[in-house]
């Protein structure tokens, strides 16, 4: 399915990341990946890296840091000529974006500059690299709802999601697809940053018409690696729920 194509992927923290998955897919289906860390935890993205089929080559991107993002397509061609696509799995907020009145604008801030910006940031920084047919894939929570506890971060998903419509308009016309996957909630390290996720786990597996297991990635993997390929060319500017059903159902 992706048999000589390349993919940069983000996120990749533990062996329960989606972005881990995402990797292993993408490689089982023929593809090479470069996986992004940076700081303290690029000694972590390194370990993980090794339980992969075939250990990818791990590059530093704080998607905050201007020098990183300028250099970014340089270095990337230590490792390859060209892209296919790239995975936007980051996000975070500061503790106090998960409290809405009190936030202040520095943390709102934060919360909106790392977890929606960036992916504007991410893949103007890339398109160098990127051919003709190539496609950038975000993970989202859907946005659509006011969501207890998630307060900023869920106005930055908002944020994110805006963001991919506008490029998809504007990476269009160079081939390039944008979409997102707006997955249910998954036991990841971002979830556990998250102070009272553990409601959402609760009630998913309630509403949720198919059924939702907060220990399994694989599903929102499977359909990132299918928008990353070929198999969606006249699709962009979409967001695929991969959540069992649950956006699709009232209380």
């Amino acid at each position: 399915m992706l048999t000589g194509k390349t993919f940069l992927i983000t996120g990749v923290l533990m062996e329960s990341s989606i972005a881990f998955h995402v990797a292993r897919l993408a490689q089982e289906q023929g593809a090479s990946v470069i996986l992004t860390s940076f700081g303290r935890t690029m000694r972590i993205t390194e370990k993980i890296a090794g339980r992969l089929p075939e250990r990818p080559p791990v590059i530093e991107l704080d998607v905050t840091d201007e020098a990183h993002l300028d250099t970014l397509a340089d270095r990337l061609g230590e490792h390859c000529d060209q892209l296919d696509g790239v995975l936007h799995s980051i996000g975070f907020a500061p503790e106090g974006a998960f409290t809405f009145l009190e936030a202040s604008w520095e943390d709102v801030s934060t919360a909106v500059h790392v977890s929606a910006y960036s992916l504007k940031a991410l893949a103007v920084a890339a398109l160098p690299r990127m051919r003709e047919g190539s496609s950038v894939v975000g993970l989202t929570f859907d946005a659509s709802f006011a969501w207890p506890v998630y307060d900023w971060m869920g106005v930055a998903k908002a944020a994110f999601e805006s963001t991919s419509r506008y490029l998809a308009r504007d990476l269009g016309p160079k081939g390039v697809r944008c979409n997102l996957v707006a997955a249910g909630p998954i036991k990841t390290t971002a979830a556990r940053s998250i102070p009272g996720f553990e409601q959402f786990e609760e009630k998913w597996q309630e509403r949720a018409p198919l059924g939702w297991d907060v220990t399994d990635p694989v599903p929102t993997a499977r359909a990132c690696v299918a928008l990353l390929s070929d198999w969606f060319p006249a699709t962009t500017g979409e967001i695929v729920h991969v959540d069992g059903g649950f956006h699709a159902v009232g209380t």
